[in-house]
């Protein structure tokens, strides 16, 4: 009755299955080994922004450049404040407002971005207090550029002059002439009354709608692997039907005349 496995039809399925499951196996345990990697990110970003808020600055230079493991470690950097710009659209505790950024140009001829705080409202140069004149040294997080859409940075463009929607070299370089760090501090204890941002883990590590697409993605594969041992079955099940059928005469005649067709190469390809 299963003489029709050998058939040149059937070899074409069994291959195919054959091939398609182990496919489908790995590629849920790779979407899942990913799953779980963004979970330890995760875990590793949660673990080292409750410690860094107790652990020694260390000097800007020797953080960068950012990555997971420097991004929120706590750094110190001296220099002179320069200019200053606005950063609206951004959210605190609930409530919408915006940062005071302030360039802190260095030693080394470079400006450093220094988030000073927030304030609540919209974006208002009037209402931003004046950074400290002089010689200053700043303690605060290390973060890594933002890019649009990014730990809150918006993409709209058109903003007035002293704003800027993203916290980046790659968009401050176009509103001031200074040479800009790759990077952008959060000071610990803001400035004049405003609240202090918190730092945020970096890129890839949180559990973000990625990470949960790689745990549905991991569900779609072994779904799909399910899929493929589901139709071999059935297709098994309705040919034994269809054997079953022909032996019992129970076929209409072109059905027969098929079968006797089908039997007959059955039978020379076994001879051969």
């Amino acid at each position: 009755m299963y003489r029709f496995l050998l058939t040149p039809r059937w070899w074409g399925i069994n291959v195919f299955v054959l091939l398609a499951i182990p496919f489908c196996v790995f590629m849920g345990t790779w979407q899942l080994s990913r799953f779980e990697g963004r979970v330890q990110d995760h875990r590793a970003a949660t673990e080292q922004a409750s410690s860094d808020g107790h652990e020694t600055a260390r000097p800007l230079d020797t953080m960068l450049p950012v990555d997971k493991s420097t991004s929120g470690r706590r750094v110190t950097a001296s220099g002179r404040y320069g200019e200053q710009l606005l950063v609206p659209g951004r959210e605190l505790d609930g409530r919408n407002g915006f940062y005071v950024l302030t360039l802190l140009r260095t030693d080394s001829g470079r400006s450093l971005p220094v988030v000073r705080g927030w304030l609540p409202g919209a974006a208002n140069a009037a209402e931003a207090p004046a950074a400290p004149s002089g010689e200053v040294t700043v303690t605060g997080a290390l973060q890594a550029s933002e890019t649009p859409g990014s730990n809150g940075a918006g993409a709209e463009g058109g903003l007035p002059a002293g704003q800027t929607a993203a916290i980046s070299s790659a968009t401050l370089v176009n509103l001031v002439p200074d040479r800009l760090y790759d990077a952008w501090v959060t000071l610990d204890r803001a400035d004049a009354g405003m609240k202090a941002v918190p730092a945020t883990a970096p890129a890839g590590t949180g559990l973000d709608l990625k990470a949960f697409q790689n745990l549905g993605y991991t569900g779609e594969w072994f779904v799909f692997a399910g899929f493929v041992v589901f139709m071999w079955f059935r297709l098994l099940r309705r040919e034994v039907e269809f054997q079953r059928d022909a032996a019992l005469g129970l076929l209409p005649e072109q059905e027969q005349e098929r079968e006797g067709e089908e039997r007959g190469k059955a039978s020379a390809s076994t001879a051969v």
